[in-house]
C-alpha cells in the first residue's frame, strides 16, 4: 500500500539526484517528483509503504547530511495534498483565506497535512518552491474559525525545524482576490 509520503530537500542538484537514486535503491518506493527548484535546490518526493518510505528518507539523510535542508515522513497524509500540489483543486464556495509560507517545501507539505487534519478546511494550493527562491506556501479556505485554527496549528508544525516564515487569515476576501487565486 502507498500510504506514506516522504521528502528530502537538498542544497545542491548533484547531491539531490544522488540521494534520489539511493532512495529508490534502498527501498521499494515510487518517486512522485524529483526536480530542481529555485535557487538550485533539489526536491525528492516519494510514496510507498511507511517502512519503505522511512528507510529511503533515513538513508538519504544519513548518507548526505551536509547538504540536507529539510525532510519529512508522513504515515497517512491527507489525500487532498496531492490535488493541492498539482493545482487541480476545485473550490465551490470559498470563504475565508488562510496563507502559510515556509522556507522549505518539506515544511509546507507537513503544514498542509496538519492544517487539513486540524479543522474543516479545503486546501486550495500547495506551491513548492517554484518561482519563489526556494520558499513554499499553502492556501486554504473554510469558515474563519476553522481557517484560523488550521493555520495556528500548521504554524507550530512548520516552525518545529525553524522553517515557518509568515501566515495570515483573510476573513472575507474580495471576489477579485478570489478570481486571482482560483
Amino acid at each position: 500500500m502507498n500510504k506514506a509520503l516522504g521528502m528530502v530537500e537538498y542544497k545542491t542538484v548533484s547531491t539531490g539526484m544522488t540521494a534520489a537514486d539511493l532512495m529508490v535503491k534502498t527501498a521499494e518506493v515510487d518517486i512522485i517528483e524529483a526536480k530542481t527548484v529555485c535557487p538550485g535546490k533539489y526536491l525528492v518526493l516519494i510514496k510507498g509503504a511507511l517502512s519503505s518510505v522511512r528507510a529511503a528518507v533515513d538513508a538519504a539523510k544519513v548518507r548526505y547530511p551536509d547538504a540536507l535542508i529539510d525532510s519529512f515522513v508522513l504515515g497517512n497524509p491527507d489525500p487532498t495534498i496531492f490535488d493541492a500540489i498539482y493545482g487541480t483543486v476545485e473550490v465551490e464556495n470559498p470563504n475565508s483565506l488562510g496563507v502559510l509560507e515556509t522556507y522549505s517545501s518539506s515544511a509546507a507539505i507537513v503544514a498542509a497535512d496538519i492544517a487539513s487534519k486540524t479543522a474543516c478546511v479545503d486546501l486550495i494550493e500547495l506551491r513548492l518552491a517554484r518561482g519563489m527562491c526556494g520558499k513554499s506556501y499553502l492556501l486554504l479556505t473554510g469558515e474563519v474559525a476553522a481557517v484560523t485554527a488550521a493555520i495556528e496549528r500548521a504554524k507550530e508544525g512548520a516552525g518545529e525545524n525553524g522553517m515557518f516564515l509568515d501566515s495570515s487569515v483573510i476573513p472575507n476576501p474580495d471576489p477579485k482576490m478570489w478570481q486571482s487565486i482560483l
